[in-house]
């Protein structure tokens, strides 16, 4: 309320600004799933470092990948992860993926514990449960991280080859498969516990990192591929699952991401489409950053309208919503998350009576419609080269 006026001079009123901000969320806090010796079974635990894993959790374990995974995220560019602790009640039996007791206690049937913990948590994008790669459970994570707009960061089998891939990822490519993405193979790395030896290791803790990092330096609309996503560690590819250039365009068309080594450049990651990305499915969502991007928005979006709720539901808001949409949705068409030359070839975003019906309003309910063009990442690049012939 503005002050009293008395007398006469000068008066000073604050005015709210009438336009919030939507702030963008987070997009590579990743979720860890696995036994370990130790650590707490009641939560989601959050840690920032290799070091509190170890003093949390144990750190590394033989008898476990939980250890190795996290360990190569924060190696590899990963700032933040929650740890789920899958054990059984009041036992200390080492529990191992793709395996009914794991997988039980993974996902209850009762929706308490295990990866139902991260309900409890403010917010996760990146899901990965090393090692675990059982087609019914793969199904029921991806059904469980659509529900969650998060991304699933998938293992191939550890005997998976070219040979045993050409024909496709198997039945892990239904309409929920969009939140998620294969890697193969697996990889070399030092293994501390056995004098740095060389060992097998699943590629989800090295991609995670790798997403983060990609995030931080470019943004969520950059794909997590390419020379620039080298892996760290010392890492390399057993000479039997090396692929061709060839091989590898086969396996790119199946929707299935190869991990290869490039001599001079190290090894990288060389493919960046989600599982429903094979050519033969057409999915809008062929794309890891396309639908990484769009979980982006739909979540920040949908966090930062909280403000709308209970507001009368007319065109004062409406205009609100317009305005608060489009200042976040100008901020990613400036900073390269989006195609075209001007804003309006980018984005759209539309509140009103064209995206309500009066029974809508009178219900309280309010549409909102944003519309976007994203980057896509360029996996054929043509060059034309032209002779000039002297004569």
């Amino acid at each position: 309320m503005p002050t009293e006026i008395t007398y006469p001079g000068v008066y000073i009123e604050e005015i709210p600004n009438a336009v919030h901000s939507i702030e963008g969320v987070p997009t590579s806090i990743t979720a860890f799933a696995g036994w370990a010796r130790k650590g707490p079974t009641d939560r989601a635990q959050l840690v920032r470092s290799w070091i509190e894993f170890e003093n949390k959790f144990g750190g590394l374990d033989a008898r476990t990948l939980l250890g190795y995974s996290v360990r190569h995220f924060f190696d590899n560019g990963g700032r933040e992860a929650y740890i789920v602790r899958i054990k059984l009640p009041s036992k200390r039996t080492v529990l191992t993926p793709n395996e009914s007791a794991f997988e039980e206690a993974l996902l209850p049937a009762d929706k308490t514990g295990g990866l139902y913990h991260l309900d409890q948590i403010t917010l996760f994008n990146l899901l990965c449960v090393p090692g675990e790669t059982n087609t019914d459970t793969i199904t029921a994570l991806q059904k469980f991280c659509r529900e969650r707009r998060s991304f699933l960061i998938v293992d191939c089998s550890e005997t998976a080859t070219y040979q045993t891939l050409q024909s496709g990822p198997g039945n892990i490519s239904g309409e929920d498969s969009i939140n998620s993405a294969l890697y193969f193979p697996w990889i070399l790395a030092p293994d501390p516990l056995q004098a740095n030896a060389l060992r097998e290791f699943p590629p989800c803790g090295f991609v995670a990192g790798i997403f983060a990092e990609t995030d931080s330096n470019r943004g969520v609309w950059k794909a997590p591929a390419g020379i620039e996503a080298s892996l760290n560690g010392g890492v390399s590819i057993r000479s039997d699952k090396t692929i061709s250039e060839t091989q590898n365009g086969v396996l790119n068309k199946k929707g299935i991401n190869c991990i290869r080594t490039f001599p001079g450049k190290g090894t990288a990651a060389w493919g960046s489409r989600s599982l429903r990305g094979a050519d033969g499915l057409g999915s809008e969502w062929k794309y890891v950053p396309v639908r990484r991007t769009a979980l982006f928005i739909e979540e920040s979006i949908y966090r930062g309208l909280k403000w709308a709720v209970f507001e009368p539901n007319a065109e004062p808001l409406w205009a609100k919503i317009r305005m608060t949409v489009g200042d976040f949705m100008l901020t990613l068409f400036r900073n390269g998350a989006l195609q075209g030359s001007k804003p309006e070839q980018a984005y759209f975003v539309k509140c009103g009576r064209e995206t309500m019906t009066q029974s809508d309003i009178d219900i309280g309910i309010c549409n909102v419609l944003v519309g976007f063009a994203p980057m896509k990442p360029a996996e054929f690049v043509v060059i034309k080269i032209q002779l000039m012939l002297g004569g």
